[in-house]
């Protein structure tokens, strides 16, 4: 049996662990549940200390942020299987179980996400994952049961198990041995499509990203950095164009790029005319921002186009998903029943 490691991230969250703490303790029998504390200045560790004292408790000395907090974390614990776990994420009986038993019997599977549901409306997909996610030809990322801001209601229209393009970081369970290889997550992302980018590495070595239906969890979404705060807005565009330049093949790179930049600034243009003007300047100041990092970016982009010689497109929408919202049928991923 897989020695497995269930570990939550937490930031000021004291709230989110005494809301959803309790489901992860009860449900997640066998496994060993751990909260890695990110420098919160509120009581939390002494809320863990106090109430939840079967749980173990890694201190970091501050907040390093969603992608260096877990790989600190993670190089303190010994395990074969992490999973990741948002603070604000309630989970169900043997919701482990579905995606351990895929790991355990598939060796070319080596990260499962389950169905992510709303917390505050549980006949709703959430956001951040939902049916499994996707991204389209030109990098924008979607979901079975999520295509931009539009959500659909679970019908159980994806009670199935499928093979994906990227699992959601709300709630993904990953081979440690997986992890390592790919050195992690991208420190540089600081939060959000870091797991996009993890993703990828894996199927560029030809692993398998997978999803199950079978098991269920509820996700509060945006506990820590709201879904309307414009540092979500930057952090969401500066590492969408930081993925595409790592990861795109020479030919394609030339032409999405600049087409990518002249839809953002669309985007920017349409946050400015809605009375948004803060996300407007978020997005160019992600241009930016990937402007003055992309020394760095490209020599990343070098030692993976050389250390990975596979370039995966398996799983990417040869369709532009955004187009077909925007100016077409497209507004949901399968039509409602």
């Amino acid at each position: 049996m897989a020695d497995v490691s269930v570990v939550i991230l937490n930031y000021n969250g004291e709230k989110l662990l005494r809301k959803f703490l309790p489901s992860v303790v009860k449900h997640s029998v066998g496994a060993t549940v751990w909260v890695a504390d990110n420098g919160s200045t509120d009581a939390s560790l002494s809320l863990l200390e106090r109430e939840f004292p079967g749980v173990k408790v890694i201190a970091l000395d501050k907040n390093y942020g969603f992608c260096k907090g877990y790989n600190e974390a993670l190089r303190r614990i010994k395990a074969d299987v992490y999973v990741l776990l948002n603070s604000d994420v309630m989970v169900t009986q043997d919701w482990l179980v579905p995606m351990l038993r895929l790991l355990e019997f598939h060796d070319d599977i080596e990260a499962v996400q389950p169905k992510i549901l709303s917390f505050n409306e549980p006949e709703k997909f959430e956001y951040a994952g939902a049916g499994g996610g996707y991204i389209d030809g030109l990098g924008y990322p979607f979901c079975r049961g999520r295509i931009l801001n539009r959500v659909e209601y679970d019908h159980g229209q994806y009670d199935d198990e499928c093979e994906v393009f990227w699992s959601s970081g709300a709630c993904m369970a990953i081979r440690a041995k997986t992890y390592w290889k790919h050195g992690g997550l991208d420190e540089d992302f600081f939060a959000h499509m870091e797991e996009i980018d993890l993703c990828w590495k894996i199927q560029r070595t030809g692993g398998k990203v997978f999803y199950t239906g079978t098991s269920v969890v509820y996700h509060l979404g945006a506990g820590t950095l709201g879904y309307a705060s414009p540092r979500k807005t930057f952090l969401n565009f500066r590492n969408n164009m930081t993925v595409l330049l790592k990861h795109l093949g020479s030919g394609e790179i030339l032409w999405k790029i600049p087409l990518r930049i002249a839809l953002d600034w669309v985007a920017a243009i349409a946050f400015l005319l809605s009375g948004k003007p803060a996300h407007c300047g978020a997005v160019f100041k992600a241009h930016g921002s990937v402007a003055s990092s992309l020394s760095g970016i490209l020599r990343k982009r070098h030692t993976l186009q050389t250390a990975y010689r596979r370039y995966s497109r398996k799983n990417i929408s040869a369709g532009l998903m955004l187009l077909k919202y925007l100016f077409g049928q497209r507004k949901y991923y399968r039509k409602p029943q």
